[in-house]
């Protein structure tokens, strides 16, 4: 009954985020939604007015028409919010961006092809088993306390990796994910500015350093880009791009193997059924993983580029609309028994990496870091069991990628 009221009442306001009680589900909002509409108008947590899409199709229509700008808009200044953050919260820049982010995304894609990134299996693989090597260590020097995977993987590793592929010294890594951090709070916007301007003025001095010394990593290929184009970066300088890429490079692949480690193992035979074929099943689990996990109680967000009929409303330009890519995810008319973690599911056509133009490029490095964590977890602690209940967990909705603050194993 109480969700029931819940449910009602969230409906009638209509201000996102939605209540969620457990970390594992999604609100039972989402579902009630889409039984009225696919797009429907809400408010978000800053007051401003949006649309939120909640089913499959018609996310998935979204994610494919260029009319709808990436973080782009008309009148940039004047544009509904999402938060206060200082990233994933309002415009990038007006219509003009777009051309640069089209630029920017044949720049970086060579970086991120499965050819390339197999070069860096055994890299990774090395550094996965450097921190199951902390993990061990912390339980040999008090075996009867937990030991939490957050911490010594689920965060670290992603970490080391973003380091090198952007190219910042990894012993900034704490430094510079901490300014990541702060931008990315959702409801302290004068500290979340302040971060993205002390980030962009340490990427300014690493651009610097780097000139004379350029490496096969992202800031040097900016670098190489400029010199041979000078106006590359007229839209927007180019440290403000080089620290706008760190968050999107280590948050949500932090956020999914901390949600897969709590999906594989609040029902071990989750686990059992992996290990029992690993090689072979794996690719099923690390699927089923994106497609369910929903990290965060937000979305992913677009503008109106012109006025567009779709979905039975009219979107008009300038207007925000918000992807929820949970709930299309979980969209019944597409997935049988959506709510269920199930990776024999025949259809893995998830949204969880976007669509069209603007899907994500480091989906490939993400579901290789997914894969290797997995089975080198599981391999290494083949009893590993949860020491927290996740009904103990809540998702963050202070930060924009949401996520838990803890994942405690024992074995």
């Amino acid at each position: 009954m109480a969700d029931s009221v819940t449910v009602i009442e969230a409906m009638q306001t209509m201000q996102m985020p939605f209540p969620r009680d457990e970390v594992l589900r999604i609100s039972p909002i989402y579902a009630a939604l889409r039984e009225r509409a696919p797009i429907i108008p809400v408010t978000t947590p800053t007051g401003d007015p949006a649309w939120v899409v909640v089913a499959y199709e018609e996310a998935k229509q979204v994610f494919a028409d260029r009319r709808f700008g990436y973080y782009t808009h008309h009148d940039p200044k004047n544009a509904s919010r999402m938060s206060d953050a200082a990233m994933h919260s309002h415009p990038m820049g007006g219509v003009d961006f777009e051309d640069l982010m089209v630029r920017l995304r044949k720049l970086l894609a060579p970086g991120f092809t499965p050819r390339r990134l197999m070069l860096l299996k055994d890299w990774v693989q090395e550094l996965t088993d450097g921190c199951l090597d902390d993990m061990q260590a912390a339980h040999d020097r008090d075996p009867d306390q937990p030991v939490d995977f957050h911490e010594l993987l689920g965060f670290r590793l992603p970490v080391l990796v973003i380091a090198a592929l952007l190219g910042f010294p990894i012993e900034d890594g704490d430094y510079v994910i901490g300014l990541s951090h702060r931008m990315g709070a959702t409801q302290n916007g004068a500290d979340a500015m302040a971060a993205a301007g002390e980030l962009q003025q340490y990427m300014r001095g690493l651009i610097e350093k780097k000139r004379d010394h350029l490496g096969p990593d992202v800031i040097s290929d900016f670098i190489r880009a400029q010199d041979e184009d000078p106006d590359f970066f007229k839209v927007r300088s180019i440290d403000s791009f080089a620290a706008g890429l760190v968050f999107p490079g280590h948050e949500t692949t932090v956020v999914r193997m901390d949600f897969g480690v709590l999906y594989l193992l609040s029902d071990t035979s989750r686990r059992d059924w992996l290990m029992a074929d690993p090689e072979g099943r794996i690719d099923q689990v690390v699927e089923e993983v994106l497609r369910i996990t929903s990290a965060h109680n937000f979305g992913l967000m677009r503008y109106a580029n012109e006025d567009i009929e779709i979905g039975g409303v009219t979107i008009r330009r300038g207007d925000l609309v918000i992807i929820s890519e949970s709930a299309a995810n979980r969209d019944p008319r597409v997935f049988e028994r959506p709510e269920e973690f199930d990776p024999t599911r025949k259809n893995t056509g998830h949204l969880s990496f976007g669509h069209g133009a603007h899907n994500c490029l480091g989906m490939s490095l993400a579901r290789m870091e997914l894969k290797t964590v997995f089975l080198s977890l599981f391999r290494r602690f083949p009893n590993a069991r949860l020491a927290i209940d996740p009904a103990e967990l809540r998702v963050d909705n202070s930060r924009v990628g949401g996520g838990v603050d803890k994942v405690l194993l024992t074995w």
